[in-house]
């Protein structure tokens, strides 16, 4: 424990090192370059709360959603339908409903481009079949758990069988 989560540093260094000097401007500058794009891209669907370039992420706010019943949650659970990992929600925590989406510097403009048409699909729901998102994930294995219920009755052990 003294040293620390040492894989994750070598993981790391490791990638640094394969870059190199060139090859990590690069990948830094196609950060910032996806994330603008899906910035851009996702400003007529979705309140962004700072309206300027951003760096390797950016926010939106789904407080114009929420008039609708729609929460930052309910797209969360509703982008595992598409087989989306959902962005971080609820932070920074000063802004309301909010969404860091922080596409990696190795996506592709097609991924980027199934990430917005996804978005603006979701807003489409929004507007016309809320109830949609509230109800998510359809496709998933689990369904949407009792959170409140899950972090009040605390169960960490597995009590099932091993094959």
């Amino acid at each position: 424990a003294f040293y620390g989560n040492f894989l994750v540093l070598v993981r790391a260094y490791a990638y640094i090192r394969t870059l190199g000097g060139r090859g990590l401007k690069e990948v830094s500058q196609t950060a910032v370059l996806n994330a603008n794009y899906l910035m851009k891209s996702l400003s007529d669907d979705y309140f962004i709360p700072y309206k300027r370039a951003c760096q390797h992420e950016f926010v939106i706010s789904l407080k114009k959603q929420k008039e609708r019943g729609v929460r930052a949650i309910d797209l969360a659970k509703r982008l595992l339908d598409f087989k989306i990992h959902a962005p971080t929600i609820y932070f920074p925590l000063i802004v309301e409903e909010a969404l860091m989406i922080e596409p990696t510097e190795t996506e592709g403009k097609d991924v980027l481009d199934y990430f917005i048409f996804v978005m603006k699909k979701i807003s489409q729901e929004i507007e016309k079949e809320p109830q949609i998102l509230k109800e998510s994930p359809h496709n998933t294995p689990v369904k949407r758990l009792d959170e409140v219920l899950a972090a009040r009755k605390l169960n960490l052990r597995w009590k099932g069988k091993l094959t």
